[in-house]
């Protein structure tokens, strides 16, 4: 798996964007209990998922929006982000996605 290279960009947006660049063009959200792709309309389970990295953003006037954005892989090669807000502003049903995945990283680059 290769490392994302969004690890030093300040906002969502920026980091999205690079992601994206990087290859993880899926769109995600997690419906019923499994990460559902909207443009190829599968699903996976957690076990199919693969949180290759994650970046966290702090609103910068209202704590409530701070936001995560997590590049996942997928046991079908399929690459792509989901996005959830962090602390009081989370959905549940992606937390408890995401607490279900076992296979979560956290990369660092070097400057």
């Amino acid at each position: 798996m290769d490392t994302p290279t969004a690890p030093y960009l300040k906002t969502l947006v920026e980091c999205h964007n690079q992601l994206l660049a990087d290859g993880y063009k899926e769109n995600f959200a997690v419906i019923k209990g499994k990460l559902h792709s909207h443009a190829t309309e599968r699903s996976y389970t957690p076990e199919e998922v693969h949180i290759v990295n994650f970046y966290r953003f702090e609103g910068q006037n209202d704590p409530d929006d701070a936001s995560i954005i997590y590049a996942i892989e997928t046991s079908d090669g399929s690459k792509g982000t989901l996005v959830d807000g962090y602390g009081p502003s989370s959905d549940v049903d992606i937390s408890q996605f995401i607490v279900d995945v076992k296979d979560i990283k956290k990369k660092t680059a070097v400057k």
